[in-house]
């Protein structure tokens, strides 16, 4: 059964989206190591003075030593995530329901 990971991160979100743009190519490369681990959907979401990440894990131990990762904490800072804040981290399990779309 997968789960579903929200962090919310402070973030300088000015930094975060031009990095989109100028280190896409880094990004590819974590969307591949991150699908051989575990992960099974991956988006952003900006916000005023945060980013949130919403993802989709084979489970929630496979997430964690994902991002424990000391590259991924490294590429988080550099792309505007203060890493210094402990993130907000909400883990649940999808559900379908008749109205899911």
């Amino acid at each position: 059964m997968s789960v579903i990971v929200i962090m919310k991160i402070p973030a300088d979100t000015d930094t975060f989206r031009a990095s989109l743009t100028e280190r896409a190519d880094d990004y590819r490369s974590l969307k591949e190591q991150a699908q051989a681990a575990g992960g099974i959907h991956h988006q952003y979401i900006v916000g005023d003075g945060f980013g949130v990440l919403l993802d989709e894990w084979e489970s929630l131990e496979a997430f964690q030593a994902f991002f424990a990762q000391p590259a991924i904490q490294e590429f988080t800072a550099a792309v505007g995530g203060d890493t210094s804040v402990p993130a907000e981290v909400t883990v649940g399990v999808a559900v379908d329901s008749p109205d899911k779309y």
